[in-house]
Parts: C-alpha cells; structure tokens; sequence
C-alpha cells in the first residue's frame, strides 16, 4: 500500500434529511445534557482500522489489479484511503461515508473493488480495460469514528490554517448543537459535504463567509481538499473526470403515489442548469456542464435494479430534483463536466437488522455495477435522457 507523505493542504442549503438534503437524527439544535445523548449502535460496520486491513488484502490478493494509495489525511491524522483498478480511458470516481454515519455503501464499494479486483470473467475484464475506477471508501473517517455527520474539527483549527479568516463568522455547516444523539458542542465539527466549490483552484475569502446551502463551499475542512485533489490529480492525467457516485443515506419514505417504502433514491441534478435563467450565476460552467449524461448514467443504475424483478430492490425512486447545492461533491463536480449520480440508501445504518443491511448492500452494488457496464460498452450514451423523468418520484 503507496502512502502520500502528510502534508498541510492549502487549496485553493437548503438542509433535508440524512443524505445529501437534511439529516433526521442529525439535524437542528435541540438542547440536551450531555450525559443523556444516546450513540446509536454500529455494530457490523466497518471501522477505519478494518478498512485499514480489508484494503491491505485486497490489493495483495488482486494480482496488481488493485493498488491502494493514502490521498491524505483527515484533520485527525486518520488515512482517507483509494483504491485504483483498471487502466482504461474513461474514468469513474466513487466514494461513500462523507458523512459518517452513512455506512452501508462503503461496504458495498469494498464488495465492488474486491469484486473487480479479483473476478477473471471477461465482463469484470473488460471493466478493467475500459474504465479507471478510483474508489474512496470511507472520505470522513473521524466522523465514521464517531458515527455522525459532521467531521471532527473546530472554527480554531481552520483559521489556523486560513489566517486571513480571522475574525469572520463560522461557515453556515459548521456544528456546535447538542441534541439526543451527538454533541457538537463540545466537539465541533462541519458538514463536510458543503465544502466544495467549482472553482477548483478556490482560497477562502472572508467576504465569502459564513454564506449558505445555495452558495459554494471553501475546502477548509483537510477532508474535502482531499477529495478535491484526487479529482484534479485525475483531470491533470485523463482531462476529464467522466463520472461521480456518492453514496449517502437518507430517511425512510414511500414511493410517491404508493405505500412501497423506498430502497433507495437516485438523482443527477444537483444545480439550476447554467443555460437557464436559475441557474445563471453558473454561466461560466455551461460548456462542460453535462446534465444529460448524468441523467444517462441514473437510468442506467435505475435499469439494473428494476432487473432484479418483484423484490425489495425494485422500489427505487427519483431524489428532489429543484436543487442548488454547488457546494456539495457532487454539484461543484457536475458544474467541472462529470455526470454525476447520487444514492440515497433508505435508512440509517442503525436502523435494521443484518439481513435488511444485506439487501440493502446488495443493492447499491447492483446500481453501481450499471453504472460501470453501461460505461464501459459505450450503451450509456444509447439511453433516452427522458426516461430519467419516468422515474417515479419520493413521496416526502
């Protein structure tokens, strides 16, 4: 396993749910004793010592499919780990548990690499040739830690790094509440997955402090900046970035129109396009804005899972789609050119037993594996854009 040296990155909403919207458990301030706050069980999930070890075997027993890399460090010090199979031109990012109490679909992606990795089969061959997979498994690993949402960092810490922040209200996602299940007062943190910006190249400004869900994010927080130079690391090598998967997890819904609860939720759109009058401040972006392959990209994750017949896998449903969230992942990402798919898994971790976390791993694996065939035989680009609205909606 290549290690990164340590080093200090200086890089240049709308809140619903757990997911990529606003947590449930995790969400608004609600004043609470300490002494009172109950941390939800994880037991089954995989800590950061266990990804430690499941990526060593993985890449040694890959016969070099698989190589491991540290792409840096969370603000404890903890490795934020990735995984690089195949060596083809088009090129796949994924990553899961950017918020740390979203955990079935880091177990789904260690299935996938160990998957790709080792499999001979000529369809796990031709993955190989055609794609470069990089896989970031677990982006938030002190939030993992703590089983939360928000990392693990104070206001202190990031001017510190920001000196030029001195004196400037905390960003709107930075967390210091206390309610029944976490204590950000006493150990602060930020929403990770709002601390990203299309300006790739961006440095914190104090003008653009402390802003809101509808506005960019900053890369202050050491784990977005990794993810963001992962990205540019694969721009700088193959020009584009094609395609960008975050896994989340969301609440527990129905399928509009329906009592079917919801397995999962799939979404492509994540900003007002930038030909359109919504979504003109994104002007800048409108020439390699791709909403159509990202739509391209959700029916093909969409197609697979409605494969699998009668079955828990088949009540998939659209996530909200009047979205303007730039600072996420997944919108500064799309607004760079890639498509970009979100999973919603139903659910948190904590909720269900291990057969209902089995289904629910096996899901997620089966749209991802759409995701990767479609792309790697070119049948993405053959799907109707407009059978992403045939998706049934999300009854929230």
């Amino acid at each position: 396993m290549k290690r990164r040296r340590k080093i200090a990155l200086l890089g240049g909403a709308f809140i619903l749910g757990t997911g990529i919207l606003t947590p449930i458990v995790d969400s608004s301030v609600v004043s609470a004793d300490p002494l009172d706050i109950r941390k939800p069980s994880i037991s089954g999930f995989i800590s950061h010592d266990e990804l430690t070890r499941t990526l060593n075997q993985i890449e040694q027993t890959s016969n070099g499919n698989v190589v491991v890399d540290v792409a840096g460090y969370s603000n404890h010090g903890r490795e934020i780990y990735k995984a690089t199979i195949g060596s083809g031109d088009k090129v796949v990012l994924i990553q899961s548990e950017i918020h740390g109490n979203e955990k079935v679909g880091t177990k789904a992606l260690l299935n996938i690499i160990k998957e790709i990795g080792k499999n001979n089969s000529p369809e796990m061959r031709q993955l190989r040739e055609e794609l470069t997979i990089v896989a970031m498994p677990m982006v938030n690993p002190d939030a993992t830690e703590l089983n939360r949402r928000g990392n693990e960092m104070t206001w202190e810490e990031v001017v510190e790094q920001f000196p030029q922040l001195e004196g400037v209200a905390p960003s709107w996602n930075y967390y210091t509440y206390i309610n029944q299940y976490w204590d950000y007062k006493s150990n602060p943190g930020f929403d990770v997955n709002r601390d990203f910006n299309p300006d790739l190249d961006y440095v914190p400004q104090p003008k653009d402090f402390p802003n809101n869900s509808s506005a960019p994010g900053w890369f202050i927080t050491p784990e977005s900046q990794t993810i963001r130079d992962v990205y540019k690391d694969l721009q700088d090598q193959f020009g584009t970035v094609d395609v960008f998967v975050d896994l989340h997890h969301q609440g527990e819904y129905v399928i509009d129109g329906t009592d079917d609860p919801v397995t999962l939720s799939l979404s492509g759109v994540f900003v007002p396009h930038p030909s359109t009058s919504e979504g003109e401040k994104y002007r800048e972006y409108a020439d390699v804005y791709n909403v159509d392959l990202s739509k391209q990209l959700n029916v093909a994750a969409y197609d697979a899972l409605q494969q699998m017949g009668n079955s828990p896998f088949g009540n998939i449903s659209l996530y909200p789609q009047d979205l303007d969230l730039p600072g996420t992942a997944l919108g500064s990402f799309a607004l760079n050119g890639s498509g970009a798919v979100l999973f919603e898994i139903t659910g948190q971790t904590q909720s269900y037993g291990q057969k209902k976390l089995g289904q629910l791993t096996k899901a997620v694996e089966t749209g991802v594996y759409g995701i990767l065939n479609s792309v790697a035989t070119d049948e993405v680009y053959e799907l109707d854009v407009e059978d992403y609205d045939d998706i049934p909606l999300t009854d929230r």
